[in-house]
């Protein structure tokens, strides 16, 4: 028991943030404790960061424009092609990613602003493929029934994301949490594409006559997309300008596929 509780001593001298060793002497062995001093956060920092997460991809109509423009003055638009629900739906993947962040603090007493800039490497990103396939009910204009099929698919993968943040935070002690808004950027690939299938037939029965297939291709990359972050998270000082961290970011990038990414981080910064 008694070494317990000489580890425990000497574990609680070890987070008190370092302050014992910058007391005045006359405070050294008082009867009395001396209030725990502000850390100072103010000036320039860096650091490093790893973390985990989770992107959401919403694909439903991101193909709808390029089928229009595909079928444009095509007589089976006559049947609403191009507003077909393809089942083009939502995507969700995760990844881990690694990184950096710098930014400058501006300290009044107890409250902390500043600007930072953090990235993140990984692969975050989805995809989604789908089959619709309609005869029509009657004949269309020229005259025929049509058989009519259409392949599309949507994929986003994000490799690199960068984020400029405005912080506000609130010291207790050691302790720095924070929160953030602001803007993203994100390079991306992005690859769509629809292929249409079209057959006539003059009674709707077989057999249907196949007709030249329609497609189209889009894709970009190292495309440059952007966005708006927000999260929250804490600062933890150990020894001098050296701090640890933990954050929550939420970052939403309005592409031709609208991607929501949330990560949880944690690194090692170090402040001048």
């Amino acid at each position: 028991m008694r070494r317990f509780l000489l580890l425990a001593a000497m574990l609680f001298g070890t987070v008190t943030c370092a302050q014992a060793a910058d007391m005045p002497d006359y405070l050294r062995g008082s009867l009395y404790p001396a209030p725990a001093s502000t850390v100072n956060w103010r000036g320039f920092y860096i650091g490093g960061q790893g973390g985990y997460g989770a992107s959401d991809e919403n694909l439903s109509g991101s193909n709808t424009t390029m089928l229009n423009a595909l079928l444009d003055h095509n007589v089976i638009q006559q049947m609403d092609v191009a507003n077909w629900n393809l089942g083009l739906g939502k995507d969700s993947a995760r990844a881990p990613g690694y990184g950096a962040f710098t930014g400058y603090n501006w300290q009044w007493d107890d409250v902390v602003l500043g600007v930072e800039m953090s990235y993140l490497h990984g692969t975050f990103g989805g995809k989604s493929s789908a089959f619709k396939e309609l005869v029509s009910g009657s004949a269309l204009s020229d005259g025929n029934f049509h058989d009519v099929s259409v392949t599309s698919s949507s994929a986003i993968s994000i490799s690199d994301m960068a984020t400029f943040r405005a912080r506000a935070a609130y010291s207790f002690g050691c302790f720095l949490p924070y929160g953030f808004a602001g803007i993203a950027l994100g390079n991306a690939n992005i690859t769509r594409s629809v292929f249409v299938t079209d057959a006539v037939s003059k009674t709707g029965n077989p057999p249907f006559i196949a007709l030249q297939p329609l497609n189209a291709d889009d894709a970009v990359h190292n495309h440059l997309i952007y966005g708006y972050t927000a999260g929250l998270g804490m600062d933890v000082n150990l020894v001098g300008g050296l701090f640890l961290r933990a954050e929550w970011e939420y970052v939403r990038f309005t592409a031709a596929i609208d991607t929501t990414i949330n990560t949880v981080r944690a690194g090692l910064g170090y402040k001048f």
